[in-house]
């Protein structure tokens, strides 16, 4: 079996450089370890708390005792046709100019704001239509504004106006910092994954062939380039070979997991598994970042959460309009508005996310809401400057790697927190939502004090699903790959998706993910013109 180009990996990055790439009548071959996204729970929005640990269409990877929390902390991962955007929240976010702006400041040529919107322009459909000058129209993932049907979003979005924060009324658009409401990836009532929009454009061509429970194994070398990869399928070996290149597409964990098994990495660590060194990089595997979020609930009274539509009766009505009239709290995915500030006033942008949700959890079951009414901010810095490691464990290619995120091991991710928290308590303390609160239930009033603040997120808080940088783009030792995403010392390699982001972008990381793929698709034809 051979192609012009083999794509490893179907997620939010790898559906939409198969299918550009497709767009030129190149032989595309996209290989996914997972399933075809055919499960139920995929494509209804509010399905999403279903897959947070399926064992089917979910990695479920630990991070197994982090610094900073000292426990194990569960990482979902999507395994299957759309990878993480088939089982996210379905949050639009691209993030801040100043992120990309960072990245050209650090070598990144070509990454600036400025260079990299057209690409988010380029794959989005506003549905809203916006200003034209930030929104695209006609690409192939639909973006629209939250379908709010419950009044508790929109007293949050009054209450942090009253706390001092503008409103922004698009915060993909012009003016991110301040208060709005969260915008979704869907068709229609239905989830809107790169599978489902990139993908499902390209599936017809005859130069796209896709092979899904198709996990890769290792990289092909001739010399110094890469020329095909080794997949195990329903039990069986298959080696590919590209004609032209090799592009890894298995996210934060997965690409550099399959560099290191395949001999590229840092040398000392290869050597200590038993894998033959091919090519030393030693940036692979490092610079890990994640969005860490510690959690503030309220019990809610005089007005409806999403806790009690998720139940009973009114469960079932919920169904019923969704089926019929595509609305309702099934078409929740997850956060319904978000603050965008600034910790302490000498920063030059935000570095706080809050996140609101109608609803609360059940902190003794994963994933499950709980029985009364409740409200929840998520706490997030969004640039923290932790760093951890993902490290495969020896030389299977099957053994999930070792991930440490090394959670508020720099004391400034701990300061930012606090300061995020703090706001937090403000918000919740503004008229327009505090006549809804009956107390805090999260951490509770009786946690004051920034050590028993800090005790509690150490305790108590958790991922929000966000790995990236352990590919590292840019030029020096601890860099992966070039800006134009080629693997340093490898010709017929590229990694396309998160793991190059070599700082985290202020927000949920799939809206800037497949930009990223937009992008690398675009260089991967003019290089090939060249």
């Amino acid at each position: 079996m051979d192609a012009d180009y083999v794509v490893v990996g179907a997620g939010s990055a790898g559906c939409v450089v198969a299918s550009r790439l497709s767009e030129s009548g190149d032989r595309v071959l996209l290989l996914e370890a997972g399933p075809t996204d055919s499960l139920m729970w995929i494509h209804i929005p509010a399905g999403m708390l279903k897959l947070l640990a399926h064992p089917v269409v979910n990695w479920n990877y630990s991070a197994e005792g982090p610094a900073g929390t000292g426990r194990a902390i569960h990482w979902p991962r999507g395994k299957t046709l759309g990878g993480s955007s088939s089982i996210n929240g379905m949050l639009y976010v691209r993030g801040n100019p100043a992120d990309f702006d960072g990245w050209a400041q650090m070598g990144c040529r070509g990454w600036s704001y400025d260079e990299v919107l057209p690409f988010f322009r380029k794959s989005e459909h506003y549905v809203q239509g916006g200003d034209p000058e930030y929104r695209g129209q006609g690409g192939p993932l639909k973006v629209e504004d939250y379908r709010t049907i419950l009044p508790l979003t929109h007293r949050f979005i009054e209450a942090a106006q009253q706390a001092g924060y503008p409103f922004s009324p698009d915060l993909n658009g012009k003016q991110q910092e301040g208060v709005g409401y969260s915008q979704m990836t869907r068709r229609g009532k239905w989830r809107g994954s790169t599978a489902q929009t990139f993908l499902r454009e390209a599936k017809g061509r005859p130069n796209l062939r896709v092979e899904t429970e198709a996990q890769a194994a290792g990289l092909v070398f001739e010399g110094r380039r890469c020329v095909g990869v080794t997949y195990r399928q329903r039990g069986k070996m298959v080696t590919v070979r590209a004609a032209k290149e090799v592009i890894l597409c298995g996210g934060a964990i997965n690409s550099p997991h399959l560099l290191q098994v395949s001999g590229i990495g840092p040398a000392d660590h290869l050597q200590s598994i038993g894998v033959p060194v091919v090519h030393e990089l030693r940036g692979v595997g490092r610079n890990l970042q994640d969005h860490y979020v510690a959690r503030i609930s309220h019990r809610v009274r005089g007005t409806i959460s999403t806790n009690q539509l998720a139940r009973g009766v009114r469960l079932a009505g919920e169904v019923a309009r969704f089926y019929l009239q595509g609305v309702g709290a099934l078409t929740f995915g997850v956060t319904t508005a978000q603050v965008f500030c600034r910790s302490s006033p000498e920063k030059a942008s935000p570095d706080l996310q809050l996140l609101f949700t109608p609803a609360s959890y059940d902190n003794a079951r994963f994933g499950v809401l709980e029985r009364e009414g409740g409200m929840t901010v998520a706490v997030c810095p969004v640039r923290p400057d932790s760093r951890g490691t993902i490290m495969a464990r020896s030389a299977d290619p099957f053994e999930k790697a070792a991930i440490d995120p090394a959670y508020l091991s720099d004391p400034a991710d701990e300061r930012v927190l606090l300061a995020g928290m703090r706001f937090t308590r403000e918000i919740f303390a503004a008229p327009a939502i505090a006549q809804h609160s009956v107390v805090e239930t999260l951490p509770g009033p009786e946690v004051a004090s920034d050590e028993a603040l800090l005790a509690y997120a150490r305790q108590m808080g958790t991922t929000i699903y966000h790995p990236v940088g352990t590919c590292r783009m840019g030029d020096g030792p601890s860099a992966v790959v070039d800006s134009r995403l080629r693997v340093h010392g490898i010709g017929g390699l590229r990694v396309i998706d998160a793991s190059v982001m070599p700082t985290l972008t202020t927000g949920n990381t799939n809206a800037p993910t497949i930009m990223i793929a937009e992008k690398g698709a675009a260089m991967i034809r003019e290089d090939a013109r060249a």
